[in-house]
């Protein structure tokens, strides 16, 4: 990814209220290109069912439909409201982040729920989980593959100069697969997954997209070794959810050359510390693991700790230009 220029800060994916030109412009504005950061797609998920994550992502698959029920979104036979609600939400973001983005060249980064995340939320008919049934997660992975390409085509004719990185939101992966995902009747889990299943299945979808990839969890333990052989090009994650025993995998992906989006900014409402101050802890890193302060600014990417749904436009907007000069801070004074 050597002719790609990753910008220094970037958000999560989701942001507060309901306005996706008022997120859009925040975002955009926020994050300039390169020198600044990364813009990306806002996810509105205050709006409703088929703003939600889960919803988002489930609209964009190809021949495969989803509704609403009580118990969470399910697999149905033929598209319905809660489809064309899910594409008309999202067809309005793009709308806004076309508007803002006259003439933008840069990197742009998109977000859709992962094969395995989205495999242990969705609903079969019977009510179990789509993970219970292996042909299942085939069918959910080809499909989520096909509307990601045509996904991505949408954002390169609506934003030609753009440099689009996909990014796949896998918060559930680790629990699949250590066959944590609770059954329909909440007495029993469905069995782990296979590691290597997982990694060929993350592998697949990511490979409909020629660019630079990443894939996001904000759960403990991230599996960075798993996600490096996926072929994935950045991670990110929480890092206060990191301890001593990662060290090994996160000075292995540094050296391999992937990109850490380090999560460090808070994403709900509260103090903010001094820029600097909130990267302390990735400088502190970087000397435990008796790699080159220099190459800080060129591993790492500033990021909230998580998506910004639940904070408020004020703190959002705070947030995003915080991370930005959290990682000036991060290349001026690496030590």
């Amino acid at each position: 990814m050597s002719e790609f220029r990753w910008g220094p800060a970037t958000g999560v994916g989701s942001m507060p209220g309901g306005d996706a030109r008022e997120a859009a412009k925040t975002v955009t504005g926020s994050f300039e290109g390169p020198e600044q950061g990364m813009p990306h797609l806002a996810e509105l998920s205050a709006r409703g069912p088929g703003a939600d994550m889960i919803g988002r992502t489930a609209g964009l698959l190809t021949e495969l439909y989803a509704r609403v029920e009580p118990s969470g979104w399910r697999i149905g036979d033929r598209p319905g409201r809660d489809t064309r609600r899910a594409k008309a939400w999202l067809g309005e973001d793009l709308d806004a982040l076309e508007e803002f983005t006259q003439g933008y060249e840069g990197p742009l980064k998109v977000q859709a729920v992962g094969p395995w995340t989205l495999a242990a939320a969705l609903e079969l008919k019977n009510g179990e989980a789509a993970l219970s049934d292996p042909g299942a997660c085939r069918d959910l992975a080809a499909s989520l593959a096909e509307g990601l390409r045509a996904h991505l085509a949408d954002v390169h004719r609506r934003v030609p100069g753009a440099q689009v990185i996909l990014q796949l939101d896998e918060p559930s992966l680790i629990a699949v697969l250590r066959g944590q995902i609770k059954t329909a009747s909440e007495y029993r889990t469905h069995r782990a997954v296979d590691r290597q299943l997982v990694e060929s299945t993350l592998r697949d979808v990511l490979g409909v997209h020629d660019g630079p990839t990443a894939v996001h969890s904000c759960a403990p333990d991230v599996p960075f070794a798993l996600l490096r052989r996926a072929g994935v090009d950045a991670v990110s994650f929480d890092f206060s959810l990191l301890t001593e025993r990662d060290d090994e995998v996160i000075g292995e992906a540094v050296e391999g050359g992937t990109k850490l989006f380090v999560g460090v900014v808070p994403g709900v409402d509260a103090g903010l510390s001094d820029p600097a101050g909130s990267v302390m802890g990735v400088r502190t890193l970087w000397r435990r693991l008796g790699l080159n302060p220099g190459s800080l600014a060129e591993s790492v990417v500033v990021t909230p700790s998580c998506g910004l749904a639940g904070a408020s436009p004020a703190y959002a907007r705070a947030v995003l230009a915080h991370c930005v000069r959290a990682a000036r801070s991060l290349a001026d004074n690496p030590e």
